[in-house]
């Protein structure tokens, strides 16, 4: 997912459902022509390496991904409905996160929002649930956004992993 976030030098973000994908579907809609349309489901496995570098180009558009539960990814370019009010997620987040709290309510799928900042952002019944940081030094410049946060760190990959306390 960090690779995701910088393409060719640039800073993108974009947003993954996963599961529940017929729910998902009803509630969004293409921006644009969608560019994964037409094309056989077994060249559509998120483990495609190929496949990687497609959705790397299409992240640069505008909308979300959305993937089956078995990894396939079905749709891109999607424009998420958002039906939470703002007053219900932590501030200092953007529309994006906004549409990953909805769809995840209001499917039951899961959301994974890949920011600008390399940070990955999960939602779960419309709730943050994990913030992954891919570097450890981000973690002082970027605030955890979850309400009573537990880090966990993995030192050999310098990956930070903040999630709720139980």
């Amino acid at each position: 997912m960090k690779s995701l976030a910088r393409v060719e030098g640039r800073k993108i973000g974009t947003l993954f459902t996963v599961g529940s994908e017929s729910k998902v579907l009803a509630h969004s809609g293409c921006l644009i022509l969608d560019p994964l349309s037409g094309h056989p489901i077994e060249n559509r496995s998120i483990q495609d390496p190929d496949l990687r570098e497609t959705i790397k180009e299409l992240a640069q558009l505008d909308g979300g991904f959305v993937v089956s539960g078995r990894g396939t990814v079905l749709s891109a370019c999607r424009y998420f409905e958002s039906q939470l009010p703002n007053s219900k997620q932590p501030l200092g987040l953007g529309t994006r996160h906004i549409a990953a709290a909805s769809i995840s309510g209001t499917t039951g799928a899961v959301a994974v929002v890949v920011s600008e900042s390399s940070i990955v952002r999960l939602y779960a019944g419309g709730i943050l649930v994990n913030e992954i940081l891919p570097e450890l030094w981000l973690l002082h410049r970027h605030m955890p956004h979850i309400a009573k946060p537990i880090l966990t760190s993995d030192h050999i990959q310098n990956l930070a992993i903040v999630s709720e306390r139980a």
